[in-house]
């Protein structure tokens, strides 16, 4: 090993000690001028630190499917619309602390839209989570016995993008519709929120419950809203 690789390694510069080695092994950094080599081993290095911050960063979200924008299905009778999709593949809805609604039935894709969509934001470098929202209500309710719950309120604030997947599969109880009232209403116009539902989101009102609490979290989310409504069968079923 030579001093330069001992020395990259010690500053923890992993991506430029790898392509230094490259460089070595292939003999391609005679090629070079010091201004071409310091360039190659700083993309090097850029490189290698967006993708173990992206790896980190799916690590930390949970993502129900390992997804991808590319891998979408946009057949004419899903209701899937190319452009919308491309438009929320640049980010600019999280930027504008936006929601994204996707409804369709049981399914049709939903999820894996919900997916592929976390883990653009991710590449962007968006901290994402991603939560099964009875799941997550149950985690809530926990975290307010053993006194961790601001805590908890507080990480998921603090995420770029929120991902609610299989929300209204059940009503919610009080101490839920408060619950998910505070969720929202530290998201409002500062952070931005994916649901994924079976139900219209005219339904959404029953599943919440209690009017005024419906009223004020669907406020939140209706209004500035990308709206995904899917068509068709299961995909599963054609599977």
């Amino acid at each position: 090993m030579t001093n330069i690789e001992n020395h990259l390694k010690q500053l923890r510069l992993q991506g430029m000690s790898n392509r230094w080695g490259a460089l070595m092994e292939t003999r391609e950094h005679h090629q070079l001028s010091l201004n071409e080599g310091l360039e190659v081993l700083l993309q090097a290095e850029q490189e290698d630190r967006a993708n173990r911050r992206f790896e980190r960063l799916k690590r930390t979200a949970k993502f129900r499917y390992s997804a991808t924008i590319e891998e979408l299905n946009f057949e004419a009778n899903r209701g899937l619309n190319k452009s919308q999709i491309t438009e929320l593949a640049t980010g600019q809805y999280i930027t504008k602390g936006e929601s994204v609604l996707i409804t369709g039935a049981t399914g049709c894709g939903k999820s894996f839209i919900a997916s592929a969509l976390g883990h653009r934001a991710c590449s962007g470098g968006t901290k994402v989570l991603y939560f099964n929202t009875q799941k997550l209500l149950i985690k809530t309710k926990m975290a307010r016995i053993d006194g961790s719950v601001f805590k908890l309120f507080e990480r998921i604030a603090k995420a770029g993008l929120l991902i609610l997947d299989d929300f209204g599969l059940a009503n919610l109880d009080k101490k839920q519709q408060m619950d998910l009232m505070e969720i929202i209403e530290d998201r409002h116009s500062k952070s931005s929120t994916i649901i994924a539902s079976q139900l219209p989101v005219a339904s959404w009102y029953d599943v919440i419950g209690e009017a005024t609490i419906a009223d004020a979290i669907l406020d939140r989310l209706v209004h500035t809203s990308h709206r995904i409504e899917l068509k068709g069968e299961s995909l599963r079923k054609k599977l």
